[in-house]
């Protein structure tokens, strides 16, 4: 019985699945906000109406840059295909919707915001793109086997790509 919890414990505490849980947090956050631009597409008519023109976009134009950042960046992020660089635009959306929100939506003072207040779900967003900027998408993505393509083509050394 001691033997069984000692090899719990350190299977569960010694091995790291970093790769798979980029994967996971690529996947997590890319349907999460594929979600909303799928909507946003369905609806169009409707969210047009209530949609907020932004740096100097028509509704209109706002919402379609919206719904393709939403849908493309996430499709993107999902397969990991120039991850780092397609955090970018939804962090800067994240940015301008959590801006909207609390300077011309909520009326709540946001030191009184709590966790049922939509101020909160850019916020999120936020962090999970910091998150993925950081750390890359790992290897289990496009960028990584398109970087083992191009060094191999080049003759060069994968020893570059040993942090990843």
């Amino acid at each position: 019985m001691n033997n069984i919890l000692k090899t719990i414990y350190i299977r569960t505490t010694g091995y790291s699945y970093t790769n798979m849980g980029r994967m996971f947090i690529r996947f997590f956050v890319g349907i999460m906000l594929m979600q909303f631009g799928i909507r946003q597409f369905y609806n169009f008519q409707d969210t047009v109406l209530d949609f907020p023109s932004i740096l100097g976009m028509s509704p209109q134009a706002g919402l379609i840059v919206l719904i393709v950042i939403e849908l493309f960046c996430s499709l993107c992020i999902m397969i990991g295909f120039c991850t780092r660089i397609m955090t970018i635009p939804p962090m800067i959306a994240m940015l301008i919707a959590e801006w909207y929100l609390l300077t011309d939506v909520v009326t709540v003072p946001p030191y009184e915001i709590n966790w049922a207040m939509p101020g909160y779900v850019p916020v999120m967003f936020l962090g999970i793109y910091f998150f993925i900027l950081l750390v890359g998408p790992g290897k289990i993505s496009v960028d990584y086997f398109l970087s083992l393509y191009l060094l191999h083509s080049n003759d060069e050394s994968e020893s570059e790509l040993e942090e990843v």
